[in-house]
Parts: C-alpha cells; structure tokens; sequence
C-alpha cells in the first residue's frame, strides 16, 4: 500500500505507472473532488485525506481487487470503502471535465478510428461418432474366442 504521501515523492513516471494517472491529472481530480466536498454540508471528517481515497479509488477498477484487500491495506472498514469508492467515482462521472465522450461522439468523428476485436470463447459440442448395431456385433465377436 502506497498512500498519497509516499507517492508525491517519486518522479512524474513513477507516480504514473504506481497510480494510473498522471500527476496533473490526479491534482485534477482531487480539485474537483475539493470542491464537490465544499458544496455539501459539513459533518464528520474522513479518516483519510481526499488524496488517499482518490487513490484506493483508482486502485479498485485498476487491480481488479475486492474491497477486501482494500480494507486490510488501508485500515478501514469494508462498508466505508464501498461507500467513499461509490461516492468519489459518482462525483467525478458527474464533472464534466473527468468522463469520457459518449460512442456517438466516437462514431461520428473521423480523425479517431476504432478497432473492436472480438473473440468467441464459447464451448461448443462435438458431435460424437455413432456406434452402429455391426460395429457392436464385430465387437461382441472379437471378444468372443
């Protein structure tokens, strides 16, 4: 577990590739965040800074762990990680600056070009050979001395 404080001291690269994000664009979403928080009412103050939950929240859908393991690194309590991923990703969905364009805006631009792979890894049946009543007779005789 890296916490907002041990990162802020490796290089731009570093931060990158420990976080997922780079460094201004990490600045860029705690601002946001800053100021959503500004708008609500005041109440009991998180145990971690708005660094750090950004930071397991970026964490979760990057390593694919469960809250779990989060809960062990970060010393909290399951239902409070749930609930401050759900509220931080909620948030920045909502900032027009942090989303992703919609698949109409991809679609209908023609200096960016997709490509979708698709690969199908069903199981399917195979059909099985028949016995047939001689192939059993031939059989039964063989075994017969």
């Amino acid at each position: 577990m890296l916490t907002y404080e041990q990162l802020q001291h490796l290089s731009p690269e570093q931060f990158r590739r420990a976080c997922g994000v780079k460094l201004q664009t990490f600045n860029r979403l705690v601002e946001v965040l800053a100021e959503a928080k500004a708008k609500q009412k005041p109440g009991r103050p998180s145990v971690l800074s708005l660094e750090n939950q950004l930071l397991f929240t970026l964490e979760y859908p990057r390593e694919y762990r469960t809250y779990f393991p989060i809960v062990q690194s970060w010393g909290i309590h399951e239902s409070t990680v749930c609930r401050m991923v759900q509220k931080t990703e909620n948030t920045l969905i909502k900032e027009t600056d942090c989303h992703l364009p919609g698949m109409k805006q991809l679609h209908g631009s023609e200096e960016l070009s997709l490509t979708v792979v698709v690969m199908d890894a069903t199981e399917q049946a195979i059909e099985k050979p028949q016995k047939t009543t001689s192939l059993l007779l031939r059989e039964k005789e063989a075994s017969f001395p």
